[in-house]
């Protein structure tokens, strides 16, 4: 019986330190912010990890992702790590309430070539782990939403 209570005490000590772990380890903002994801067709993309969203801008490009910064800045527990509005791209972490387990969001406004119109980039992906149980495709769709109802000038995705 005592086995068991060490091989419990051993369990939750080593949840306690990947908990603590996942809340101090280092961030390196340049291996988050220049990570370079190809121009595709405006859509969803999922993947396991993440959640890649594009949309074609009309209108002003810079005002818009500016109205999305607001909304994103304004998100709880969501901090810029590099980048500004006027770069066309920033990236963003967002932490879970609970664990404080780290999402990064890359946002990026990007020249169509062969056209005048702008393309949205929004991918959003986790730090720890192998899945992110959706959290980063709600959290996109959410502020998403949010740009549409400000009236935010991207087409929505299909």
């Amino acid at each position: 019986m005592i086995y068991i209570a060490y091989a419990l005490i051993g369990l939750l000590g080593a949840i306690l330190v990947a908990l603590i772990y996942v809340r101090v380890a280092p961030t390196k903002p340049s291996h988050w912010h220049e990570v370079e994801v190809p121009l595709m067709a405006p859509g969803a993309y999922p993947s396991a990890g993440g959640h890649l969203i594009q949309r074609v801008v009309q209108g002003d490009g810079v005002q818009m992702m500016a109205q999305l910064d607001q909304i994103i800045c304004a998100t709880a527990r969501t901090s810029v790590v590099a980048g500004t509005v006027e770069d066309n791209k920033t990236t963003y972490m967002t932490r879970t309430k609970i664990c404080g387990f780290p999402d990064f969001t890359t946002v990026r406004l990007m020249t169509v070539p062969d056209s005048d119109d702008c393309m949205l980039q929004v991918y959003g992906r986790l730090r720890f782990g192998q899945s992110d149980l959706g959290v980063n495709r709600k959290r996109i769709d959410g502020w998403m939403a949010q740009l549409d109802a400000m009236g935010g000038a991207a087409t929505p995705t299909p």
